[in-house]
């Protein structure tokens, strides 16, 4: 895990010092916002090899903001929208991803519970949005910090790509600090 653990720290350096709004009209810049992107969905496939072959990437990942998607390609259900374990799929991993980023390599998300609502068919890619304001990511560090673990929640609005709102996921996840003693 120490490699895996060292590859989230580089990748997030990477990311966070790149400017995810170049374009190809900025070469060097695009290439490191597409270069770091590839990381990190490299290295979700590593941890979790479900997420590519299920199609899932993170399009966008800046402190306490990642945008995911999940293409409908192959991931269709009996009656040609999107399987409901897609929806599962890009509700659930980016809520580790901004965990990882944010909070670093030593401290281990958990997902306790998550619930989704469905409110239409996708009939096409879906994709999804969490934020975590920088206020939120200091209160579970220091929560982690001194017990070991912290508590929190993302909601997310699951869009497909007319921007038509068709799932709200609820996820309640805990992070762990590795290797945490309590002090006596």
């Amino acid at each position: 895990m120490a490699f895996i653990d060292s590859l989230i720290g580089t990748a997030g350096q990477w990311v966070s010092s790149s400017d995810p709004k170049a374009t190809l009209l900025q070469p060097l810049k695009w290439l490191k916002k597409t270069g770091s992107y590839a990381a990190v969905n490299r290295i979700i496939g590593m941890a979790i090899p479900f997420a590519p072959r299920n199609h899932f990437s993170v399009e966008e990942l800046r402190p306490g903001y990642v945008k995911a998607r999940v293409r409908l390609k192959g991931n269709k259900n009996h009656f040609g929208s999107l399987y409901a374990g897609a929806y599962f799929l890009v509700a659930e991993i980016p809520g580790g991803v901004l965990t990882l980023f944010d909070l670093g390599p030593a401290y281990t998300p958990i997902l306790k519970e998550m619930t989704l609502e469905f409110l239409q068919p996708a009939n096409s890619d879906v994709t999804v949005e969490f934020e975590l304001p920088p206020e939120a990511v200091a209160a579970i560090l220091a929560d982690a910090d001194a017990t070991g673990r912290a508590k929190f929640t993302l909601e997310g609005i699951l869009r497909d790509e007319e921007g038509n709102h068709v799932a709200t996921s609820i996820a309640h996840y805990r992070v762990r600090m590795k290797g945490f003693k309590p002090q006596d």
